[in-house]
């Protein structure tokens, strides 16, 4: 499947950190009746993400929401401890962290790449979507490494 404006989006088990451990959580039910940001990153601690993408959503993610988002999610290949660390690390407490460790919900849509030539195995492209009720309405991708624009925060504000 190749994501477009207009697709559903599947419903996949990502993780979430929890209070206890990782926990479970279903896309299907995540996207149901709300409407979602959702941003991707190639993976958390690194520096185009820690240092331009995810600040751009945490400084932004109350005129988010204010605009009629009922979630912000920021979803990466990676497991949820270390989504759990890095979600402490970018004061991102607004933030719904999703672990897509095994890339099933990235491969699922079509954005994953491989980033095994630099010792990191299959990652996903830079992204950020708003989805309601599961539909796609706006996709931003990045193709270029360490570019930031079209999956911006400052690109779904202006399309929210």
């Amino acid at each position: 499947m190749s994501l477009s404006v207009g697709d559903t989006l599947p419903d996949i088990t990502v993780k979430t950190p929890g209070l206890d451990g990782p926990e479970d959580i279903r896309t299907g039910e995540l996207f149901a009746g709300k409407r979602v940001v959702l941003f991707a990153v190639p993976g958390a601690f690194t520096p185009g993400c820690s240092n331009t993408h995810m600040p751009g959503f945490v400084v932004n993610a109350d005129k988010i929401l204010a605009k009629g988002a009922d979630v912000l999610a920021c979803l990466s290949v990676n497991d949820a401890f270390v989504m759990g660390a890095w979600q402490k690390d970018q004061n991102a407490e607004h933030i719904l962290m999703l672990a897509d460790g095994n890339a099933d919900f990235t491969r699922a849509i079509d954005m994953d790449r491989d980033a095994s030539a630099g010792g990191m195995g299959v990652r996903s492209y830079r992204y950020a979507l708003i989805a309601n009720d599961g539909v796609v309405e706006y996709l931003g991708v990045d193709t270029q490494r360490g570019v930031v624009e079209d999956s911006s925060a400052d690109a779904i504000l202006a399309h929210l």
